[in-house]
């Protein structure tokens, strides 16, 4: 029999699922109107492979009265996979893109808050997956012709748990100054200042950092 809500799961997804559960979980089950991945005596286990926001019902209703693992992988090391219109594998290459655990920040920005909540724990999986382009003259103009079909697990390198606001401070590279700016964090992290504010934005709002004061360079902040 089919498992609640997996008619449409994702391979990404599934293969997590898989590879996180242990004996004696319940999967998809229903849980106060509601179907989660995995529930572990007691602890609710949800698998996000993106799009925190739209957890945001669910954490909602379900937070204030469960024990929540919110488990999100993020790619170190990625395979670009063509495929043709049959599904035959046309070519392979290594992405030069190496994902890192500040990545999350990306999604987290929907509401880093929840970090305070004492029933959230936030983990994070650095894995390798391939990624399947396939052939798609409406989807595929951002690709040369290509639209991403699927994601598939080949394995997980490591994981980091973030259970409450001081567990982001991790994130923030080595050398960094006791003041500094978005730029700073950029700079040491190799990563766009776009992702530098989306990690900074985490830190101030979830209370890990705070800003001290605005010169030309930006805001400055600081561990507090």
């Amino acid at each position: 029999m089919t498992a609640i809500g997996s008619l449409n799961e994702k391979p990404l997804h599934a293969a997590l699922k898989a590879w996180y559960h242990q004996d004696g979980d319940l999967v998809e089950a229903p849980v106060d109107g509601f179907v989660v991945d995995l529930v572990r005596a007691g602890l609710l286990i949800e698998i996000q492979t993106r799009g925190f926001s739209s957890m945001r019902r669910k954490f909602d209703r379900l937070l204030d009265i469960h024990s929540m693992r919110l488990v999100h992988p993020i790619a170190s090391v990625k395979w670009i996979v063509k495929v043709d219109a049959h599904g035959q594998e046309v070519s392979r290459r290594r992405s030069p893109k190496r994902g890192i655990t500040a990545d999350v920040c990306a999604e987290l920005v929907s509401f880093p808050s929840l970090l305070s909540h004492p029933n959230f724990l936030l983990e994070v999986l650095l894995i390798e997956e391939e990624e399947v382009w396939r052939p798609d003259a409406t989807k595929g103009w951002r690709r040369n012709g290509y639209a991403i079909q699927e994601r598939r697990l080949i394995d997980v390198f490591d994981s980091t748990e973030f259970g409450s606001p001081r567990d982001l401070l991790t994130l923030l590279p080595p050398g960094l100054p006791d003041r500094f700016t978005t730029k700073d964090l950029a700079d040491l992290l190799g990563r766009t200042r776009h992702l530098a504010q989306e990690v900074a934005y985490c830190l101030r709002e979830s209370g890990a950092i705070e800003v001290i004061e605005r010169d030309k360079r930006g805001y400055l902040y600081r561990v507090p």
